[in-house]
């Protein structure tokens, strides 16, 4: 019997995501976005690969969540971008309403799921998927350092003019401005990154992982990015479906790890079948404890901004 996988928000980042799964051949996919037709559109374009791609996997879509029943991995996408002249707190409560709904149906058709967060603001909004659904909050987890590190990882292996493979990295934190490239767990085929890259080079790729999102939004004049990010949640997917147990930079609920309690922020966990197994903590060096502190600390502003709307 095949996984079952549903994408909630049939944008170019859902849309992608649900490509990229049903190609992998385990999963069959239900594609979820209140556009009416939308998304049954791009799930019958979908289907339709499967006889060149060789896969006999299942795609639907629809504009309800009756499909994605018992599903073993739901992935919410839904939400809308920051448009011109919207407030860092207008998209954070429209946000908040969109996903909090998702949540709710997410619940009530798929009780046993493992959900993966990637609608932003990113951390504030896994962390109140977290509250809406009452679920373990290792069955609830945040897709953002792992694009994060992708990033990191992408602008070092082109100034040493390496494989990507051989860089190993994490970003930790917040997703946005103050996430935190942790340089001293950096290497590159086992040597550590500050001895091949000087230090004015290595910030200058840091301010630029940091600024990743906002790179490929000016390049595009419209939209933002969802090749990286698709693929990212895809890495997520295939460490629970198939237990991988694998080491990722995810967005988990912190309960005194990294010496922080109640808040969601990006470390590195062992990711598989139960979801979040494990939290593993990274020794930091001073400096980037406190930026880990103020990454976190941004988190906690917006989650305040939630409550006291939740409560007017």
């Amino acid at each position: 019997m095949k996984f079952k996988v549903s994408v909630i928000g049939a944008g170019n980042v859902g849309a992608t995501t649900a490509q990229r799964i049903f190609e992998k051949k385990y999963a069959d996919v239900v594609l979820v976005d209140v556009v009416e037709d939308m998304p049954q559109g791009k799930a019958l374009d979908i289907l339709e690969s499967g006889p060149v791609l060789g896969t006999d996997s299942k795609i639907t879509g629809s504009n309800g969540y009756e499909e994605t029943a018992n599903s073993d991995v739901v992935i919410i996408t839904a939400g809308i971008a920051r448009k011109p002249g919207m407030s860092r707190d207008d998209l954070l409560l429209t946000n908040m309403k969109i996903v909090g709904s998702v949540t709710k149906e997410v619940v009530k058709h798929s009780p046993e799921s493992i959900i993966i967060v990637v609608s932003n603001p990113l951390d504030a909004m896994v962390q109140h998927a977290y509250n809406i659904s009452g679920f373990d909050s290792k069955r609830v987890i945040g897709m953002a350092g792992i694009l994060d590190t992708a990033r990191f990882s992408t602008f070092i292996a082109e100034e040493l003019d390496v494989s990507v493979e051989s860089v190993n990295a994490y970003v930790l934190g917040g997703h946005g401005d103050t996430m935190v490239p942790v340089i001293g767990a950096t290497n590159v085929g086992g040597v550590p990154v500050e001895k091949m890259i000087e230090k004015n080079k290595l910030e200058s790729i840091v301010q630029r992982t940091r600024d990743g999102g906002a790179e490929i939004v000016a390049l595009l004049k419209t939209g933002s990015a969802f090749y990286a990010p698709s693929a990212a949640i895809v890495q997520m997917v295939e460490a629970i479906l198939l237990d991988k147990k694998q080491i990722l930079p995810c967005a988990v609920l912190l309960n005194g790890e990294y010496g922080f309690n109640d808040v969601y922020a990006g470390v590195p966990v062992k990711l598989g079948a139960e979801g979040i197994e494990e939290v593993i903590e990274v020794d930091l060096n001073t400096e980037e404890q406190n930026a880990l502190s103020k990454s976190v600390d941004s988190v906690i502003e917006l989650l305040e901004i939630m409550a006291k709307n939740a409560n007017s």
